[in-house]
């Protein structure tokens, strides 16, 4: 049972890495406001959704693992107490970080969609878009390291 859910946990990760890692590299690559515009404006929606769909289940298999594995009781800020536990404090600190983070630019983005952002619409989504990218990129790298302590 815990191999199956880490395995859902690992393809949610996954899709929910990949998507991001696209709509950056799309960001990039799409040359001229008017095709990120027209680009964003179909796949914006549709990611959002497959998105959202990505994260409900890494946080549920994340928190069956977390209770699975007894991680509740290592959590510290102290590394030098337990760096399982000071991994996993961080980890958790950051996946609550990207929740909010995703749940104000989907907020932003289905209030404006086919509409005009005001300034601080634009630099709010952007904001949180760029953070939710690189805090995914942490999470990442913490995962791992818990892997290693774990293994």
């Amino acid at each position: 049972m815990v191999d199956v859910v880490l395995y859902i946990h690992i393809l949610g990760a996954t899709a929910w890495i990949g998507g991001s890692l696209l709509l950056f590299a799309l960001g990039i690559l799409l040359k001229g406001k008017e095709a990120q515009a027209q680009t964003y404006e179909y796949l914006g929606p549709l990611y959002g959704y497959f998105e959202t769909f990505w994260l409900i289940i890494l946080i549920s298999t994340g928190t069956f693992l977390f209770f699975n594995f007894n991680l509740f009781s290592v959590l510290t800020l102290d590394i030098n107490e337990s760096k399982l536990g000071y991994m996993m404090s961080h980890k958790l600190f950051f996946v609550v970080t990207i929740t909010m983070l995703t749940i104000i630019h989907m907020r932003i983005a289905l209030k404006t969609h086919k509409n005009e952002r005001t300034i601080v619409q634009k630099i709010v989504s952007r904001a949180s878009s760029m953070m939710i990218f690189l805090l995914n990129l942490i999470v990442l790298w913490y995962a791992m390291q818990l892997r290693h302590i774990l293994s």
